[in-house]
């Protein structure tokens, strides 16, 4: 696919008495990518990532038709998970997942949070495997974060929303 680039000129300078001329925006320092490189691109990742917002949104429904993995250790699950998710931690994957996944159903993986990879790892042994799979992006942390019921050891816990996460007194973000 060709790439479309447009060229970025810096204004003459100002003449004396005039008003300034701003500098070019370093948000437009590399420009944006052609419309159609874009929409491939995003298509892309939307097809590897789903959000915490939507997967709760889908099981809040009881939508079916994909199965959620908790990818942690056992005492990262035992203090909170997404309820209704499968416990199988990655280092398991490949000796437990064909006697608890169905391979025709795909599956959303998720960890701790933003700041780990233990969810791409888990994915990738996943797809290795032959599951479709995507990663649920921000993990558990940010599942607790937007005010999400988690099920631990002791039972149901769930915390108020974070108000930098998610809209305070909203059902979602509107997006």
């Amino acid at each position: 696919m060709a790439m479309t680039t447009r060229t970025i000129t810096t204004p003459p300078a100002s003449a004396p008495g005039s008003a300034p001329v701003a500098p070019p925006a370093r948000v437009l320092a590399v420009p944006p990518a052609a419309p159609g490189d874009a929409a491939a691109y995003f298509a892309a990742r939307l097809a590897f990532h789903t959000d915490v917002a939507d997967v709760h949104a889908s099981l809040a429904s009881g939508a079916g038709g994909f199965a959620v993995v908790d990818s942690r250790s056992t005492e990262a699950w035992d203090q909170g998970h997404v309820p209704g998710a499968v416990h199988l931690p990655t280092a398991d994957i490949p000796r437990l997942a064909p006697d608890t996944l169905d391979p025709d159903v795909p599956v959303i993986v998720y960890c701790w949070g933003p700041g780990c990879d233990g969810a791409t790892r888990a994915a990738l042994a996943l797809a290795r495997l032959g599951y479709r799979v995507k990663e649920m992006l921000g993990g558990i942390e940010y599942w607790i974060r937007e005010g999400y019921a988690v099920e631990t050891w002791e039972g149901t816990a769930q915390h108020p929303a974070d108000p930098l996460t998610a809209p305070v007194g909203a059902d979602d973000c509107g997006c």
